[in-house]
């Protein structure tokens, strides 16, 4: 892993959030210029009723309000944009949240970039960079109890499941079941020394 300290706008008191490479992925800071592309695959549906925050319908000014939202790093999370490498095309967002006072991986993926192992790659670079940067215990993480793609992007990446619970969904104005998920630190450190969960060619970093 490799950091290059660079930044284009920092304000007092912000940190710059970097910027994560891996073999098919840049996972960056989104931009106000992303916001079309944002809502064109977070205005769906499967995607509201399987997150907690994302409404629907999901318009331009959703997108602009979250991009101002997630623009810097600080106490409460990191949320990265997700981009095609080389093309630099949107596709979904990961990140983590501070809840009941640990950091909780989140994410998702348009429609069409579904399937092709791309959440798993993303959400490697987050929880390496959770742990490796970031210096977190651990993360928690959950999934709807019908949403088994997302289970299995969490099995993948290490969590062990921890029980059954209950989360309010903004787009059904309701609570749903979940599965809920852990990962510390120790076991993250163990299956990366053992190969078992590796990121391919391993990620490169840089400040944005």
């Amino acid at each position: 892993m490799t950091l290059e300290k660079s930044c284009e706008i920092r304000l007092p008191g912000e940190i710059c959030l970097p910027v994560l490479e891996t073999e098919r992925l840049v996972l960056r800071t989104p931009r106000l210029e992303d916001a079309a592309a944002i809502a064109a695959l977070a205005d769906d549906p499967a995607i509201a009723i399987n997150t907690a925050l994302i409404p629907n319908p999901y318009r331009k000014q959703d997108a602009e309000a979250w991009i101002a939202q997630v623009a810097t790093l600080d106490d409460d999370g990191a949320t990265f944009g997700l981009y095609l490498k080389g093309r630099d095309i949107f596709i979904g967002a990961c990140g983590l949240n501070r809840l009941d006072g640990v950091f909780h991986l989140g994410y998702w993926l348009g429609a069409p970039y579904r399937d092709g192992g791309l959440a798993t790659e993303a959400a490697r670079a987050v929880i390496d960079f959770a742990f490796a940067r970031l210096k977190q215990p651990e993360i928690t993480s959950a999934a709807r109890v019908t949403n088994a793609a997302s289970r299995r992007v969490l099995e993948k990446c290490g969590f062990q499941w921890t029980g059954v619970g209950l989360t309010r969904v903004k787009a059904l104005a309701a609570s749903v079941p979940v599965d809920r998920f852990r990962l510390d630190r120790k076991t993250w450190a163990s299956l990366r020394a053992w190969g078992a969960v590796p990121l391919a060619d391993g990620p490169s970093m840089r400040m944005a």
